[in-house]
């Protein structure tokens, strides 16, 4: 559903109402700028009348001055006016990009996997530019152009009320005009923007996918997608280019059919004696000035209409609902440090909408979990198990709340985790998973990842954490030692580094329930086995739940749990699972045959 243009205009316009002085200085500039456009008609009626009758009058000496005078009040006005919207719109730029990243930082994890990183980068990096020129363009031409506008109609009447009637046949006519190009521009920029969001996910997908590109030679193919959306693009914007296009042309065929009939007009007036040559040209010259300012109010139709469409996306995407904020609840139970209890009663899941791509269900839902019933005592050591798609990295993701079961509940330390404050919640878990994040910067910083400034990390825990993750010789061989910059997503280090410095991160955070996603697949067989050391060491005392894809990691796991098509088939020992001769069993054999 599309923001109206009011609605999006008003929401606009709220951001720079905190800037009321800059407000006033620029209204006030832009109001100068408009009556300077008027003086200077009114100048030449005295100097034409008077100033070349034959006779010399001194009062008309000070007309020259005065133009100087006015040229110099209209460039400070100007100055002014444009300093005060450079203020104002700067502030509301940084305002919108600072509440859309914070909506971003804060939504739920399904927007993240229904829109694609590329279209929320182009929000909150570029579209928001859009929405400022709404601000630049309503300032500079509804209010100058439109003050303009109505200070010469008014001496147009004073000099020649007839005339000027005459002239206001244009305005509907021109406003019909005006309607019917922005119908069409709104639609355009709206598909436009579509098309930029796609060209940007395009190269995102090229240049995150680099190696494979290269090592398929998937170049050609790259450069096709590229240039069949870049076409589409670059024909929409002629599109784009010929719709606002008209707005000049046009205004300009029937100013000039006005201007020709007022030629006429004037002429049968002089003959009658009713019109002075200096009214004649005042008159004129109005006219000629008031077009410019016609044209940019039909030109704001282009930019207004990107900026709308823009408008669109941004709150739309301000407009997404956040992440349960157990801040603004009173009742949020608070939670210092958790034994890690872990039960699930009864929890299903499922996907709705874009998610469940392949669903069967009539109501569009994908069915992950079903009737998950699991108790997990604090301090043991669960591994999940099972096919691809059998449910479970849903189930631990429903642990720290970024999805929500459909039904039944999850509950730690007897707590329904939906009544924990949030921040309390994910505080009690640290998470290593098999495709790692890094963040570009030190290492120390992303061994401490949460700490909000340099000054807030414990360095010592850093390097404890560090030697445990078995990385000290790395940091000995580095010059900035702790301080050394880790590169885009760790591009600098190798696959086992990476790995293991997410592992020093989970060590850092010492929370008492630890989730591993294969936490040791990109290590070598040495690293593993030191890594595996640390992690045995790090899982003392901590209920440690297991993503295992390869069985041989979780063999010594206190219990192995086997999920299939999202339902618990199995549960028990290593041993216990083999002597079943169930699913387990055969997972176990298949891999091993492959050994």
């Amino acid at each position: 559903m599309e923001i109206k243009t009011q609605t999006a205009l008003t929401r606009i316009l709220k951001y720079a109402l905190p800037h009321k002085v800059a407000v006033v200085l620029a209204l006030l500039g832009l109001a100068i700028v408009a009556a300077t456009e008027t003086a200077i008609p009114a100048l030449l009626k005295p100097l034409l009348d008077r100033g070349f009758s034959g006779k010399l009058d001194d009062k008309l000496w000070h007309v020259p001055a005065f133009l100087v005078g006015l040229a110099f009040i209209r460039g400070f006005a100007q100055f002014g006016s444009n300093y005060a919207l450079s203020h104002i719109t700067n502030s509301v730029l940084f305002k919108l990009r600072e509440q859309m990243f914070n909506r971003l930082l804060q939504a739920p994890a399904d927007l993240f996997q229904n829109r694609s990183s590329a279209s929320l980068i182009n929000a909150v990096v570029f579209e928001v530019n859009a929405v400022l020129q709404v601000i630049t363009s309503i300032a500079m031409n509804l209010v100058r152009d439109s003050l303009t506008v109505i200070g010469l109609m008014a001496y147009l009447f004073y000099l020649n009320w007839r005339l000027t009637l005459l002239i206001l046949i244009i305005f509907p006519i021109i406003g019909f005009m005006v309607k019917l190009i922005n119908t069409r521009l709104r639609k355009l920029h709206k598909v436009s923007q579509d098309m930029t969001n796609e060209l940007s996910y395009v190269v995102e997908e090229s240049v995150g996918g680099y190696k494979v590109v290269k090592l398929h030679g998937g170049q050609a193919y790259e450069k096709q997608r590229f240039a069949l959306i870049a076409n589409k693009l670059r024909r929409y914007s002629m599109k784009i280019a010929v719709a606002g296009g008209l707005n000049q042309p046009m205004t300009q065929f029937v100013a000039s059919i006005a201007l020709s009939g007022v030629l006429l007009v004037a002429l049968f007036q002089s003959s009658m004696a009713e019109v002075t040559v200096g009214g004649f040209v005042a008159f004129v010259t109005a006219l000629i000035l008031i077009i410019s300012p016609l044209k940019h109010l039909a030109d704001i139709n282009q930019p207004l209409q990107r900026g709308i469409a823009a408008a669109d996306m941004i709150f739309k995407l301000m407009d997404q609902p956040i992440e349960e904020d157990s801040v603004r609840r009173d009742d949020a139970v608070k939670l210092a440090k958790a034994r890690g209890e872990l039960e699930f009663k009864k929890v299903g899941f499922g996907y709705s909408g874009v998610m469940a791509l392949g669903s069967e269900n009539e109501h569009g839902v994908k069915e992950v979990l079903k009737e998950i019933d699991l108790k997990i005592p604090a301090g043991e050591v669960v591994a999940f198990v099972g096919p691809s798609g059998s449910g479970k990295s849903t189930l631990v993701n429903l642990l720290p709340r970024f999805f929500n079961p459909t039904s039944g509940a999850i509950h730690l330390d007897g707590l329904n985790i939906q009544d924990i404050d949030l921040k309390d919640l994910r505080r009690q878990m640290a998470f290593v998973s098999q495709d790692v994040v890094l963040f570009n910067d030190t290492i120390a910083a992303n061994v401490a990842y949460g700490a909000a400034s340099s000054e807030e990390i414990d360095r010592g825990r850093v390097h404890e954490a560090l030697q445990a993750a078995n990385l000290t010789e790395l940091i000995k061989e580095l010059p900035e030692g702790i301080d050394a910059q880790v590169g885009d997503n760790g591009n600098r280090l190798s696959g086992g580094q990476r790995q293991r410095l997410a592992i020093a991160r989970a060590i850092y955070k010492d929370a008492p329930i630890l989730i591993l996603d294969e936490a040791t697949s990109a290590l070598d067989s040495e690293s593993e086995r030191q890594v595996q050391e640390a992690l045995e060491k790090l899982m003392e005392g901590k209920t440690t739940l297991v993503i295992a894809h390869r069985l041989s990691t979780i063999e010594n796991a206190d219990r192995i749990v086997v999920l299939d098509h999202g339902r618990i088939v199995e549960n028990g020992s290593h041993a216990e699972l083999i002597a079943q001769n169930g699913l387990y069993a055969s997972l176990h054999r298949l891999q091993f045959s492959h050994a």
